[in-house]
């Protein structure tokens, strides 16, 4: 049976690690860096796969340097040294490099990122590990805290995301069916609001005005995991 550690301790690798009880590290648990793989890589060698939930996600924030090193330098150092080590990485990208894309893109499809950083380099990332890795599984998704917290919900951006629980349900059945290469994850269309009404009844629906920080249309073609996971 294949070991797995998860990076990072934020919202999905918290999730991940409460329903697998797979090992993690962590900035905040262990001191690593992860833009220095020095700082965590000996941490690795004991597992056959390496998840990686670290990501910065600041989609409002014009600063391309964190961006930058987090979403793509750190992806390209992680994807360097798996193959090194003849690891297997699970690489947690977003459904916002569809966000300028046709409308249910399945993953053969032209990503078009949002216009900020974090979707231009989280695109980045995913292209890389597409180009370099020897062995990985990729997937695109959004996942949201549950119950959800915010006082306001968009009810005009739709798409395929989820509950962190119910998205993390469907990484850990991929990793454990060992899928391979790109999987548009998520649960059936709907907005955000819709979501939100869910767990939180006093959410407030409002329009989502247009421009770069979150695209509204995130629907994807999901149909390639679902095959996937009814095999």
């Amino acid at each position: 049976m294949s070991s797995r550690l998860i990076l990072g301790d934020g919202l999905l690798g918290s999730e991940l690690h409460k329903q697998t009880g797979w090992d993690y590290v962590s900035r905040k648990k262990d001191g690593i860096d992860f833009v220095e793989i020095d700082s965590y890589k000996d941490y690795l060698f004991e597992y056959d796969e390496i998840i990686n939930c670290i990501a910065h996600t600041d989609t409002y924030s014009d600063e391309r340097d964190e961006h930058w090193d987090v979403n793509y330098k750190g992806v390209v150092d992680l994807v360097d040294w798996c193959n090194m080590a003849d690891k297997k990485l699970v690489q947690i990208i977003t459904d916002y490099i569809y966000a300028n894309s046709e409308v249910g893109v399945d993953e053969d499809g032209v990503p078009v990122h949002c216009g900020n950083w974090y979707g231009y380099t989280k695109l980045l990332g995913d292209a890389y590990v597409q180009l370099k890795s020897d062995n990985h599984l990729l997937i695109r998704s959004t996942h949201k805290p549950k119950p959800f917290k915010y006082e306001k919900a968009w009810v005009n951006q739709i798409g395929n995301f989820d509950y962190v629980t119910e998205i993390s349900k469907l990484i850990v059945k991929l990793v454990n069916g060992n899928s391979y290469g790109i999987f548009n994850v998520g649960t059936e269309v709907k907005t955000m609001y819709d979501l939100a009404k869910r767990t939180n009844y006093d959410v407030v629906p409002e329009y989502k005005l247009s421009d770069k920080t979150t695209p509204t249309n995130l629907i994807m073609d999901i149909s390639k995991m679902e095959r996937e996971l009814n095999e």
